[in-house]
């Protein structure tokens, strides 16, 4: 195995997984949402490991706080430790990703107001949840890691709904809770299947991404 590659949601990582079979040595793993779960799936995954990965990437979705990042922007940013290989941020950036500063958070930035107090006190130009576990794990083992993200929400918008409290206490989404919180808004259910359209477009501009960051050398 060469690379691991870290999502939190099946959602993030289904565009992928499609092509995910042309390339050889490359292992995927579902690590849930927030720090908690990343770390601890990342350190299952290693500790039953036969070998370790040279790389990982700690990959998904992220909320915009730079208003110039749109929707299906990829974007990326090293670690503490350069990556194995030397032409990975070099190859990002033919493919067209950017170059940013993430920060991780413990919960989702859901308002247009909660991103511009983000961006102000963390000058991040976009924030998740689960990077800053994967890169101390992959620290401990002295194994190169890099985020590589995508915006699904910009700046300059709300989402439909707080996401944080709907949440169980794994932080996974309790989907009683979204029904009911559906059922007493109704008109919400446009934005949601907008923001469902954008996340959709935001895994496949993802995937593409690393499918070209990730082609095997030609002989």
């Amino acid at each position: 195995m060469s690379t691991l590659i870290c999502f939190a949601l099946k959602e993030e990582a289904a565009p992928f997984h499609k092509v995910v079979a042309r390339h050889p040595g490359i292992i995927t793993l579902i690590v849930g949402i927030g720090r908690t779960n990343a770390e601890q799936a990342v350190r299952d995954f290693l500790g039953g490991a036969s070998a370790m990965p040279q790389l990982v990437l700690t990959c998904g979705f992220a909320g915009g706080l730079n208003p110039d990042l749109k929707i299906g922007d990829v974007i990326f940013e090293n670690g503490k430790r350069k990556a194995e290989r030397a032409n990975l941020e070099a190859s990002l950036l033919v493919a067209e990703a950017k170059p940013a500063k993430i920060f991780c958070t413990d919960r989702i930035a859901t308002t247009v107001v909660e991103k511009k107090a983000l961006r102000e006190k963390t000058g991040a130009d976009a924030v998740e949840m689960e990077s800053a576990a994967i890169h101390a794990v992959c620290a401990e083992r002295g194994i190169p890691c890099l985020t590589v993200r995508v915006i699904s929400d910009t700046a300059d918008e709300d989402l439909p709904l707080d996401f944080n409290a709907l949440a169980k206490p794994d932080q996974s989404i309790d989907f009683g809770k979204l029904a009911w919180a559906i059922a007493k808004s109704p008109g919400k259910i446009g934005a949601l299947m907008a923001l469902q359209k954008k996340t959709q477009l935001a895994a496949e501009r993802l995937a593409g991404v690393l499918s070209k960051i990730l082609q095997p050398p030609t002989a």
